[in-house]
């Protein structure tokens, strides 16, 4: 049985909309990669993993209704997890459905850049899978730190890549991220 690839597509849902945080600056771009990522996995036969984060109360819980792909998302996934972790792979399933359907490699994708994806991707990494972390098929928000200085979402994006480059994950883009695809598929 050859090794499968597997897109994650983590918290791309609706409950942030809903934070006092949401910035609607980044979110064209962001939108128009992961479709093309979500649409071009589905091309390629890779199956198209969506992991929502859930919460007992407010917008992450399941009862606001906000815990839903965030639109204009189409999603058709192959498999859904519920995550109340940073990481995807802490009591979800996910980690024992990656290994059941025989997946080496993920392709990391969703919301929020430095806080679930790289969590998530770091985890992975240290399981033993292939990570590609498709940057700017991530969303973040900018960020204040303690001393007042403002992090920008590309200053958060490149302090992510440098963290994780070569460590944890290949730094890829979406059309790098499907080729490759392609050539694990022809191997």
């Amino acid at each position: 049985m050859s090794v499968r690839n597997a897109l994650l597509v983590i918290d791309a849902q609706e409950s942030f909309r809903h934070r006092s945080y949401w910035d609607e600056a980044e979110l064209p771009r962001y939108l128009d990669r992961q479709q093309a990522l979500i649409d071009g996995a589905v091309a390629r036969h890779i199956d198209v993993v969506q992991i929502f984060h859930v919460e007992e109360t407010g917008v992450f819980a399941t009862a606001s209704g906000h815990v839903r792909a965030l639109e204009p998302l189409v999603v058709t996934p192959s498999a859904v997890f519920h995550k109340r972790r940073h990481s995807a792979l802490v009591g979800s399933g996910l980690d024992v459905w990656l290994i059941r359907h025989n997946v080496g490699r993920v392709i990391v994708s969703g919301i929020r850049t430095e806080q679930c994806c790289e969590t998530t991707t770091r985890h992975a990494s240290d399981l033993g899978f292939s990570v590609d972390y498709v940057t700017e098929a991530t969303l973040t928000f900018p960020m204040i730190a303690a001393n007042g200085r403002v992090f920008s979402a590309a200053d958060i994006r490149a302090r992510t890549e440098l963290v994780l480059a070569d460590r944890f994950a290949r730094i890829v883009t979406v059309e790098a991220a499907l080729a490759d695809s392609e050539a694990h598929r022809a191997a």
